[in-house]
């Protein structure tokens, strides 16, 4: 204990202003309370197509929903084979989205309903499929549905590609996110390291963080 540490009548550790455990508390808290800043009440769309990147996005899908935002997950097959439906109903405490025509009314177009309401759109982990299909405005399941159905002068579109070096790599890749940053997507470059496939280069997903921090930066 710091000397200017004492106890209070019940014998529990006070902390003195100055002492690093207390600083380091402070710290915690501004923190907490600055990254729930740009989110509360914020609508929020995370896309989901396949790949084992897509562990990395229950993370942000939490802490969104934690800092006060309304998160609407939408996940492709290939996605539902890495991380089930149910994990992301929890962590974001609403319905996921797969199949365009489930729900109360069939009649009812909830991709578009949803593209409506939301601030901002992030795909990821987006596979070089989703990429394809984005690129060439192929509507084929409810991601690139959602997606279509933005108003990209008002909604920002977030893209963060993850896939195997080799694909990463593919000249089609690259000209489809060209054509995707000039339609106005915002592409997050992938890290390189070690990857599922046990090759190291370009195409890991990055780190939840950087995702948040993607999206406070389109809401602030």
């Amino acid at each position: 204990m710091n000397l200017a540490d004492h106890q209070d009548p019940q014998g529990h550790k006070v902390l003195s202003a100055g002492s690093p455990e207390h600083l380091h508390m402070t710290h915690q808290g501004s923190n907490s309370n600055s990254r729930s800043e740009p989110f509360q009440g914020k609508h929020i769309g995370i896309g989901i197509s396949g790949g084992i990147a897509a562990y990395k996005v229950c993370h942000v899908v939490s802490q969104l929903n934690q800092a006060g935002a309304l998160v609407d997950v939408m996940m492709t097959p290939s996605a539902q084979k890495f991380v089930g439906k149910a994990t992301f109903q929890a962590l974001s405490g609403r319905p996921v989205l797969c199949d365009p025509w489930e729900g109360p009314d069939p009649a009812d177009p909830q991709h578009i309903r949803i593209a409506r309401q939301l601030d901002v759109l992030l795909v990821a982990p987006a596979s070089m499929n989703t990429i394809g299909r984005l690129a060439h405005g192929l509507t084929e399941d409810v991601v690139t549905l959602t997606a279509a159905g933005i108003e990209p002068r008002t909604t920002p579109r977030i893209l963060a590609p993850s896939m195997n070096a080799a694909m990463w790599s593919q000249a089609s890749t690259q000209r489809n996110l060209k054509l995707l940053q000039e339609d106005g997507w915002q592409v997050i470059p992938p890290d390189e390291g070690l990857q599922a496939c046990q090759t190291v280069g370009p195409g890991r997903l990055p780190e939840p963080e950087v995702l948040l921090q993607a999206i406070a930066d389109h809401l602030s």
